[in-house]
């Protein structure tokens, strides 16, 4: 993944990559969220059905900070948890480019949504977030309602699979009747 990422950070030309579905694991997204650091043209990444844990999304999230570029990050399928959520959401606060993140299948809980719910009060890109197939419960609902209140620029946010019951339903309603 080294030599790969090496070539990312001098190419202009590839806008999307796919490498779903390998071995890459922290190191790997390590090198990576490097390339992101100073990659110019690279738009839409994939990065589903890896290995990447705690350290190599702290690395990929602080990615996000500095890359002006990426639009599309592909996170589904990692075993992303609440603290690895909140590593993404802190960059959310402040990130104006990523319009779609991908983070159904993991293993996301009422934490990592509350850490989603945060970033998503200032971010103003963001368009579609997926978190289906999650641990996102009543209280994680609420937390994302809130969000809803008061972000202009989510589309599209997809909460099916999760824990969700009557109450966290009522919050998602209460949610959506603000935000028009």
């Amino acid at each position: 993944m080294e030599i790969v990422a090496k070539e990312l950070e001098i190419n202009r030309s590839l806008t999307k990559l796919r490498l779903f579905t390998n071995q890459i694991s922290d190191t790997g997204a390590q090198h990576l969220a490097d390339a992101l650091r100073t990659n110019t043209t690279l738009t839409d990444l994939e990065l589903h059905g890896n290995l990447i844990g705690t350290g190599g999304l702290e690395h990929l999230a602080d990615a996000l900070r500095t890359n002006k570029t990426l639009n599309i990050l592909t996170m589904h399928g990692n075993r992303i948890k609440d603290q690895e959520a909140g590593f993404i959401a802190d960059k959310l606060k402040t990130n104006e480019t990523l319009t779609r993140l991908d983070l159904y299948t993991n293993q996301i809980g009422d934490s990592g949504a509350q850490y989603l719910g945060e970033a998503l009060k200032t971010n103003k890109s963001l368009t579609l977030l997926q978190l289906q197939t999650n641990q996102i419960g009543d209280s994680g609902a609420q937390y994302l309602a809130d969000a809803l209140k008061v972000n202009k620029s989510l589309q599209d946010l997809r909460l099916q699979t999760n824990k969700i019951g009557d109450s966290g339903a009522q919050y998602l309603a209460d949610g959506l009747k603000v935000n028009k």
